[in-house]
């Protein structure tokens, strides 16, 4: 997917641009490193990298986005026949616009007004969790087939598709950061964990989110391993500036192109890693995690041919991302060799499943399970 040459670029509005092309089964351990070395440079300084020539077809992305949008053009009353549970612990389903509330809060705070204070200001957004339906502590919510025929068969498949990309990735992500084995981290994933997101953001007056009194999603880091992000080519997706914190910069689409960016467990697993490797030797590096889980927002489109009419409405964005996580049991704790007397592990252990629950407390709120 993509075709990348020597003459290509390594960035795309700074954010860096890591060509998988090569990467094989079959690679050279060399050609492997390389790649690898690449990345994790990449998820060090920034925490996000474009991804091409990946594994999944142009045409199976494009059929992707078309189902999203037939799911998000059904009638409310069609879609709320397969709404998200109540609560937060089980993450499937139908979320309609201001149910969710997205944050950076940790879930463990000491303010217990915080909930109701974070959604004084509504995400207009709605959004569709699948994940697989092996996995018996997040049972899908599926649409009655013949509301949406070919919906459920088509998004189980991209499902699977997308985790064995996915698997290509945390190989390269363990080569990087030093680890020998490169299924170092695929031991702690099944595929089963993952979640696979539909989200639609509805046009919207551009003032309302100049003035904020809405948003469209808050500045916030993910919860899980790694998340692979296919956009559509509106833009509004931002990162925060490396360089400078509290600012942000446009992810600006890429045709054909992953975003991916580190969740937090991976920087918890490599304690923001101190080493990357370069031809095959550890660097030790003082100032900078190496795998840096970054905060990111969705706001306004950059280009002002995004918007129409004399209350400048913003276009319809979609995107899709792919959260990857480890089995519910599997503990979260420093990889030794991210460890030495200047660098004390800076994580306490943690579960998954206790992990995702504490963040997922401030995200969904209260019993209510049905659109007002």
């Amino acid at each position: 997917m993509g075709s990348m040459t020597k003459e290509s670029p390594t960035e795309h509005g700074g954010i860096p641009i890591v060509d998988f092309a090569t990467w094989t089964n079959c690679s050279p351990p060399e050609e492997k490193q390389r790649i690898a070395s690449q990345l994790a440079q990449a998820c060090q300084s920034v925490g996000f990298v474009y991804i091409v020539n990946h594994r999944i077809p142009y045409e199976k992305l494009q059929e992707a986005f078309h189902w999203s949008k037939k799911l998000f053009d059904l009638e409310q009353e069609q879609k709320m026949l397969a709404p998200h549970p109540p609560g937060h612990v089980v993450h499937r389903g139908y979320s309609w616009p201001g149910l969710e509330k997205v944050s950076n809060s940790m879930g463990d705070e000491d303010d217990p007004n915080l909930a109701t204070k974070l959604r004084q200001v509504s995400d207009l957004k709605e959004s569709y969790e699948i994940g697989s339906d092996d996995y018996k502590d997040q049972p899908n919510v599926w649409l009655p087939e013949h509301v949406l025929p070919g919906f459920r068969d088509f998004m189980t498949s991209f499902y699977w598709h997308s985790w064995e990309n996915a698997k290509m990735i945390l190989q390269a992500m363990a080569i990087g950061i030093g680890l020998e084995d490169e299924d170092y981290f695929l031991r702690y994933h099944s595929g089963h964990e993952n979640q696979l997101r539909l989200l639609h953001y509805p046009s919207v007056p551009a003032a309302s989110l100049e003035e904020g009194s809405m948003t469209r999603m808050d500045a916030h880091s993910d919860w899980g391993s790694i998340t692979m992000l296919f956009q559509d080519d509106c833009g509004g997706l931002q990162i925060e500036d490396p360089n400078k914190p509290g600012q942000f910069i446009d992810a600006k689409p890429l045709q054909d192109a992953i975003v991916l960016n580190i969740g937090d467990l991976l920087q918890r697993w490599s304690n923001g890693s101190n080493y990357v490797t370069h031809n095959s030797l550890k660097r030790l590096i003082d100032s900078v995690d190496t795998l840096k889980s970054s905060l990111h927002r969705v706001t306004l489109p950059p280009r002002q041919d995004r918007f129409t009419g004399d209350e400048r409405l913003t276009q319809e964005r979609y995107s899709i991302p792919y959260f990857v996580g480890p089995m519910g049991t599997s503990v979260i704790e420093t990889i030794p060799n991210c460890i030495d007397e200047r660098h004390p592990p800076k994580y306490k252990p943690t579960s998954w499943d206790e992990y995702r629950l504490m963040r997922g407390s401030m995200q969904y709120v209260g019993p209510e399970a049905v659109a007002t």
